[in-house]
């Protein structure tokens, strides 16, 4: 049975760019102020942990062996699904009985443990992890840093607070995605970017009053100081960059498009919103793209999933009590 009514909250931040460990701690202090201001759900940027790779944007690809450094550097400082980082955020999970969608850079263990996802990880306020969500296709310069998303993470979790789910920056302007999580029932769609325009805000609203949800889009709140700090050789390449590379404006959006929270503007914070889960099912009397205004008579939607790499990328579960029962566990 799922709450009509509940707070979530959606995180406007920097991390401490490229540096896991001191991500880590700053994430789990925003989980756990956004908890203690009545939040049941919480959500964190794109690729939050350990950051975003921007100088993709900024560095000639020629620029060979600075990229292998700074590649190296964000490799060093991603995660796996089951290391003591997750196991860090699953805790402050459960000790603030708050769910929480938070944006990782993860690296591909099942594999050369050389490449990266950019990928969103999810946990009940229990401590499980209830899966994650790999980008399906990194944008432009963002392949030099990628790889390309399993397509069985293609999903919408039932919790016991509502349907979560959702999409990372321009997968969201993928129609066929959309309609993936639309006919899963999603009700709480999730949009972590590091798009700040005014065009993002408008795809915000279409999506919420498309699908009939209620839309969270958290963005990273960076200023060069943030890159420049950790890499000060990078200079040369961010010299006509303003102080703010990206401003955020994070928002929140009910069913109708309407923004009920943000946007947050240039400046780290929390926005919060009160979830009336009736404005989600009343939505869906004049417009149910995945209902009756799905025609499958004359449209149909399948994904291919590969049956391979499901097995192999499926999330661990972690509990609580079995991390207390880790004689090894130093946490």
């Amino acid at each position: 049975m799922h709450k009509d009514n509940f707070r979530v909250a959606v995180i406007q931040a920097a991390p401490v760019f490229l540096d896991l460990e001191a991500t880590i701690e700053k994430a789990c202090n925003l989980i756990r102020e956004a908890s203690k201001n009545g939040a049941a759900f919480v959500l964190l940027p794109e690729v939050f942990v350990p950051g975003y790779p921007d100088w993709i944007w900024n560095v000639p690809i020629g620029k060979m062996s600075l990229h292998q450094e700074l590649y190296a550097t964000l490799l060093e400082n991603s995660i796996s699904m089951d290391d003591k980082q997750i196991e860090k955020l699953a805790i402050t999970a459960k000790e603030n009985n708050i769910y929480v969608a938070i944006g990782v850079n993860e690296k591909n263990t099942t594999g050369s443990e050389g490449s990266i996802y950019n990928t969103v990880v999810y946990i009940n306020a229990d401590g499980t992890i209830l899966g994650k969500h790999q980008k399906l296709i990194p944008t432009l310069a963002e392949r030099t840093a990628w790889a390309y998303g399993d397509p069985s993470t293609l999903q919408v979790f039932d919790t016991d607070l509502t349907k979560i789910g959702g999409l990372i920056c321009w997968e969201n302007y993928m129609p066929l995605a959309r309609c993936v999580l639309y006919s899963q029932g999603v009700q709480l769609y999730l949009a972590p970017t590091y798009d700040e325009s005014d065009t993002w805000k408008a795809t915000m609203s279409h999506i919420a009053r498309e699908g009939g949800t209620y839309v969270l889009g958290s963005c990273m709140a960076y200023k060069k100081s943030d890159i420049l700090t950790k890499f000060p050789e990078l200079e040369p390449y961010y010299k006509d960059a303003g102080e703010w590379i990206n401003s955020g404006n994070s928002v929140i959006v009910e069913p109708s498009g309407a923004i009920i929270a943000g946007p947050l503007h240039q400046e780290e914070g929390i926005l919060y919103a009160d979830i009336n889960l009736k404005k989600v099912r009343g939505s869906k009397w004049n417009l149910d793209v995945a209902g009756h205004y799905s025609r499958p008579d004359v449209f149909h939607l399948s994904l291919q999933q590969y049956p391979e790499t499901e097995k192999i990328n499926q999330t661990k579960e972690l509990t609580i009590e079995a991390l207390e029962k880790d004689e090894n566990n130093d946490i």
